[in-house]
């Protein structure tokens, strides 16, 4: 009996940081300008840095899971969506992140369903360029875009840097690191990631 109240408590909780957490980011993202298409839904405090010339436009029945109780495979950070000057961040409808970080420097594109396990991160650039005298003059890295299609599953701790496209129902297995582009419907994973086989 013990345990069932303890969970009942614990459900309670999650039930309590969805409905503030939810209200405290919509009030946020207004501040930052975000462009929301529908309601979304977020567990604990979630971060977005916005350039006032970039734009970060989010589908609708997104759910974003930042507190670290909120998946019990655990997070080692909250989310974190960024758009540096002149970038675009754009995410479909129902899509789902736990502790992901997406970073745009140039344009990343999420398509509907798109599913991030814990720690996901996705970048469109370098952020800083291999020759060391321009990283001293303070230079970019190279930059470009990144796709993920429609129902992509992206798990576990899985990294996906620029210029990759990722076609629709793709997984990508845990700890993977995606560098260059993987095929519709299609299991991929290792470092760097490649097709294991058809699904």
């Amino acid at each position: 009996m013990k345990g069932v109240l303890v969970y009942r408590c614990f459900l309670l909780q999650q039930r309590v940081s969805r409905v503030v957490s939810s209200l405290l980011m919509r009030g946020y993202g207004w501040l930052w300008g975000l462009e929301f298409q529908g309601p979304a839904c977020f567990y604990g405090l979630a971060r977005f840095v916005r350039h006032p010339q970039g734009r970060i436009l989010l589908g609708s029945d997104l759910v974003f899971r930042s507190a670290p109780s909120s998946n019990t495979i655990g997070l080692n950070r909250r989310c974190f969506f960024s758009a540096t000057a002149g970038a675009t961040l754009q995410v479909g409808d129902g899509c789902g992140f736990s502790g992901t970080v997406i970073a745009a420097q140039q344009q990343i594109t999420l398509g509907n369903g798109v599913m991030c396990g814990a720690n996901v991160t996705i970048t469109d650039a370098d952020r800083h360029p291999l020759d060391a005298l321009a990283r001293q003059r303070g230079e970019p890295g190279a930059c470009a875009p990144v796709v993920i299609g429609d129902q992509v599953w992206l798990g576990m701790n899985v990294v996906v840097l620029k210029g990759v496209t990722i076609g629709a129902g793709a997984v990508i297995a845990a700890n993977s690191v995606v560098v260059s582009d993987i095929p519709p419907g299609c299991l991929a994973g290792g470092q760097p990631a490649k097709v294991l086989r058809m699904l």
